[in-house]
């Protein structure tokens, strides 16, 4: 347990390539002997018993739990602290995670002194909040920002201009915010630089997929092997999965078509476009790859083209 102020991160044991040290779950002292916790993550029994002991030592029972979205690294435990501790489960009304109450953009939970609001977060899931603790200025962001790197925003369950639109509005409502605590990685203390990085390198991808375009008309294992040319072979399938989601976007905007090439795919295209997540993650990690990934296309391969 690392605690900061009233605000303590307690990681769960599950680090891996797609969780870096492991999935972050925050506990906030409220005060009169009440509390929340925020993700308390995968069900890992020894993890919730963390959960439970660092509340007691803190003097406070829990009595809301507040998740920023249903991924399998963050939602899971839910239930089980629930049955721990009683609290209410609290989510996005898109959740299918079980929950207790609803949690709309703007409303708030009052736990003891401390008020949390939720802001309705699209882009890496449709279900994602964000939260912001009033009284530290601390926004838990879930996987919509992380303490190192960037996200996966991967259709179906994820979408480019919701996820552009999520960050832009971070940047303008929390101006002010001190910290921020992502579901992996170490607290940013510079949030309002950390939200700009952020947009910046959305913004530059897309610069790297026109140019790329621009050069002619491209299939995603093309722009993959373009793209993410310094990015070991092994990765991309993910960042095919990224660059379908820009591509939907440009397509939807009328700025790029796509046509289907009639031809089967090759043994390189099917290891990138229709991978075993499995076989690239471990099997460990399949189930929660295949979540923020998403499902692979069983359509034909396709070739996009720049509409001028």
């Amino acid at each position: 347990m690392v605690k900061s102020s009233r605000i303590a991160t307690v990681r769960a044991p599950n680090p891996s390539a797609m969780t870096l040290q492991g999935t972050n779950s925050y506990l906030i002292d409220g005060g009169n002997g009440e509390g929340i916790c925020i993700d308390p993550g995968p069900a890992i029994e020894s993890h919730i018993r963390a959960l439970a002991s660092a509340a007691e030592g803190s003097k406070f029972r829990i009595r809301a739990i507040l998740l920023t979205h249903g991924h399998p690294d963050h939602a899971p435990a839910a239930a089980a602290l629930r049955e721990r501790t009683a609290a209410s489960v609290y989510a996005h009304h898109r959740s299918a995670v079980p929950h207790d109450l609803e949690l709309d953009d703007g409303e708030g939970v009052q736990v003891g002194d401390r008020s949390i609001r939720a802001l309705d977060a699209p882009g890496h899931t449709f279900d994602h909040l964000v939260f912001f603790e009033e009284r530290e200025r601390a926004l838990f962001t879930g996987d919509v920002i992380v303490g190192e790197g960037t996200v996966v925003i991967a259709p179906p369950g994820g979408a480019m201009r919701p996820y552009q639109a999520t960050l832009e509005r971070l940047a303008r409502t929390f101006d002010n915010a001190s910290i921020i605590y992502g579901g992996h990685g170490p607290p940013v203390t510079d949030p309002a630089a950390k939200i700009r990085e952020y947009i910046e390198h959305r913004r530059q991808r897309e610069r790297e997929l026109l140019d790329a375009l621009s050069a002619g008309p491209r299939t995603i294992p093309e722009l993959v092997a373009r793209i993410y040319a310094q990015t070991q072979p092994l990765l991309w399938p993910a960042g095919a999965r990224q660059i379908l989601a820009y591509l939907i976007a440009l397509e939807n905007e009328s700025r790029v078509r796509s046509t289907p090439v009639n031809r089967p795919m090759t043994t390189q295209e099917e290891a990138i476009l229709d991978p075993d997540w499995a076989s690239i993650t471990g099997e460990g990690d399949a189930e929660l790859a295949s979540a923020e990934l998403g499902a692979s296309s069983c359509e034909p391969i396709r070739r996009y083209a720049l509409i001028r």
